[in-house]
This record gives structure tokens, C-alpha cells and sequence, in this order.
């Protein structure tokens, strides 16, 4: 990175979020920032999103998806078009699908010199159900697809007579109590590198993705009557992590045994599971996180701190107590 620039002033942010954004003109913003070479400066994101009202991650322009959500805040503040920015995600969750950890990049040909205001700005234009977590400098090599070396993604149930309203966005419910031992049993299964070409339903999107992926760990976590499934891999087929929770819920009502698993497996037929289950809904799925390269993750020189967002401070109440 080329030398840093100032940052937005605070007099173009009020609690935190852009006053009048449509009104701050790209003279106005040239003269915050500095313009660098072709080449750019590269910005990570941690986002956060209840998944409900979305249409998934992918941008599209109607219905909306987090990212077209994310693109129209960072046009906002950055006065770039969409496609400048170049936003890319870890992960592109399905509709209905949640994050904790979903991991993004974009870039400007511009530096910044503190990141708490662009920070505090995106937060403030973006709906509450999006949320990003943290904003830090990148360096060229980081891609938040292709640098990644696993993810993280977790599955709730609720199993009881009658369901929680207050997880009914979050968990899927089912009112057979479910065997969890089993459902351990029938997850070590997936451990370790196979072909799921039986766990990935068909897309358009990416051609013929390679069916290879690693499983490092599927965890069965008892809480109550909550269960929270939760799979690290090397990578995901589409609606993989769903397909195998599915699968493992049949095995929990005890109507199939946990071999069913690596039958089905060396099928490489997704026609297979078919005959025992459909995917599993995607609102009790979300992405808890996503894993880099170290060397990815290092901070480039002349690069702003990362900012992790700020918390509001007074030094004297000022309301007088009676």
C-alpha cells in the first residue's frame, strides 16, 4: 500500500451513519481520500445477517440478497458503481440462510487513514438485520473465496412437542424426540475426504464443481431441547450441508441406521437420498465462520487498524437524579 490518506471527517456522519450521503459529492470525497494506482487497496469484511427477508447472499436485483444490500451502503459512502467494487463473499448462502461469519472483500483505489467512520456509516445504512462485525485493509493476495481453507457452518433443531417461538427462525422443529448418539454415530461417517456427489443438488452456477471435499469434524451438540449440528469442511457443494442434516434427522427418529450413511455415499447418486429424505429448510442453517491462510491475513503496511466497531462514552450523566 501507498501512503495513507485522511479519513472521512465526523462532520459528514451523524450517530454514526452518513447524514446525507446522496449528497456528498465525489469532489467533496476526493478531497478525504487519496486515489492510488490501478492496482487498488482491498478491504475484509465480517458480516453478520439474519438470512429471513433474503433471497440468499448472491447479488440479484430483485428480491433482495445481502450482497445487493451491501453494494447499495458501499456505493453510498464510497461513490463507486457496483461493479468497481468488485464485492465478493466466502460462502453464497442459499435463501433463508443465516451468517455470523460470512467473510467479503471489495476494493477502492483509494486508502483511508481510520476505518471507524466507514465502519459506523455502512452499519447505519444498512437494515438491522445485516450487520457488518469488522472492516480491516487486506493484502493483494487475500480473496475471501479462494484464500479459504475451511468453513464453518451450523445446524439447529428443536426437538420437542411444540417449538420455541422464540428460535422459530432459527431452528428447524421436528417433534420426534431425536436419538443423538445415533446421529454421532451416522456423522463420523462423513469424516474425512469423500465424494458427495450424493449431498449436492444441481446448479447452474458453477458447472460441474468437484465433488472432493475434506470433513474435519461434524460435532452433535446436546442443548436442551435444542441440537446444534455443526460441520467444518475444506468446502460445500450446493445445499450439501442441508442434504446431510437431513439425512441425519431420519436417522435420529431411529428410521434408518447410521450405515445408511456411507451407502449412500458410495453411490455417488443423489437419486439415492432422494429416496430417503428431502433437504433439510434452510432457516436453521448459518455460517459461523470462515478460515484463511495466515499469510493471508496479514495486514498490509501503511494500512489503517482494523476496526472492530466503537462504543459510545459519556463523562457525566446529564440528566440530575432526584
Amino acid at each position: 500500500m501507498s501512503s495513507a490518506t485522511p479519513a472521512l471527517p465526523t462532520s459528514l456522519f451523524t450517530n454514526g451513519s452518513l447524514s446525507s450521503p446522496q449528497n456528498i459529492s465525489k469532489t467533496e470525497l476526493n478531497s478525504y481520500v487519496k486515489f492510488s494506482d490501478p492496482g487498488g487497496f482491498k478491504w475484509r469484511l465480517v458480516i453478520a445477517y439474519d438470512g429471513t427477508k433474503y433471497a440468499g447472499w448472491q447479488y440479484q436485483e430483485s428480491p433482495p440478497t445481502v450482497q445487493s444490500m451491501l453494494e447499495k451502503a458501499l456505493t453510498q459512502i464510497t461513490k463507486l458503481q457496483r461493479k468497481e467494487l468488485h464485492l465478493v463473499g466466502a460462502g453464497r448462502t442459499d435463501a433463508g440462510v443465516h451468517a455470523w461469519g460470512q467473510v467479503a472483500h471489495f476494493v477502492t483505489p483509494f486508502n483511508y487513514t481510520s476505518l471507524d467512520s466507514i465502519h459506523s456509516a455502512l452499519n447505519g445504512l444498512l437494515p438491522q438485520d445485516i450487520r457488518v462485525r469488522e472492516i480491516g485493509a487486506a493484502v493483494p493476495e487475500f480473496h475471501a473465496r479462494f484464500s479459504c481453507r475451511s468453513k464453518v457452518y451450523r445446524y439447529q433443531i428443536y426437538s420437542d412437542t411444540f417449538m420455541d417461538p422464540f428460535q422459530r427462525h432459527f431452528a428447524y422443529h421436528t417433534a420426534y424426540k431425536l436419538n443423538a448418539c445415533k446421529m454421532r454415530e451416522a456423522a463420523n461417517h462423513f469424516v474425512g475426504k469423500h465424494d458427495f456427489s450424493a449431498f449436492a443438488n444441481a446448479t447452474r452456477e458453477d458447472g460441474v464443481p468437484d465433488p472432493l471435499k475434506t470433513i474435519s469434524r461434524f460435532d452433535i451438540i446436546e442443548m436442551g431441547s435444542l441440537l446444534q449440528l455443526e460441520v467444518e469442511g475444506s468446502g460445500f457443494m450446493y445445499r450439501q450441508v442441508r442434504n446431510m442434516v437431513a439425512l441425519l434427522v431420519q436417522v435420529g427418529k431411529e428410521a434408518l441406521d447410521s450405515d445408511i450413511v456411507p451407502m449412500i455415499l458410495g453411490t455417488k447418486d443423489r437419486r439415492e437420498l432422494a429416496k430417503y429424505t428431502l433437504p433439510a429448510p434452510p432457516h436453521g442453517l448459518c455460517l459461523v465462520s470462515a478460515k484463511y491462510k495466515e499469510d493471508h491475513l496479514q495486514l498490509p503496511p501503511d494500512c489503517p487498524s482494523t476496526s472492530f466497531g466503537r462504543h459510545h462514552t459519556i463523562t457525566k450523566c446529564k440528566l440530575p437524579f432526584y
